[in-house]
């Protein structure tokens, strides 16, 4: 079972950059492949990155292709999400997640273990 914090949320203007944190704990972090989802009110959770059990390897969806950059630190047992030139858009609850299979997934069912969110607002 692994547990997952995120971190790192808060309030910013548009333009402005954010990383998020992702903490893992309780099972060995480098078994997993790591993604970045968002989740707007009224609206679907939608994925955003993806990030392999080594990191070598990294996949966006194309909303943030070349504004965000996810990686991880397998000694920390963390994975980050960078997000820069934020837009009001932007704003929703970012969920990390974790995935057994070393595939890139990008649907949300098919991860295993959640974080319970963190909040970024983008003001215009």
């Amino acid at each position: 079972q692994v547990q997952l914090v995120e971190s790192g949320g808060g309030l910013v203007q548009a333009g402005d950059s954010l990383r998020l944190s992702c903490a893992a704990s309780g099972g060995t972090f480098s078994s997993y492949a790591m993604g970045w989802f968002r989740q707007a009110p009224g609206k679907e959770r939608e994925f955003i990155a993806h990030i392999g059990r080594t990191g070598s390897s990294t996949y966006y969806a194309d909303s943030v292709k070349g504004r965000v950059t996810i990686s991880r630190d397998n000694v920390k047992n963390t994975v980050y999400l960078q997000m820069n030139s934020l837009k009001p858009e932007d704003t929703a609850v970012y969920y990390c997640a974790a995935d057994r299979t070393p595939v890139l997934i990008t649907s949300a069912q098919d991860y295993d273990y959640w974080g319970q969110g963190s909040q970024v607002t983008v003001s215009s």
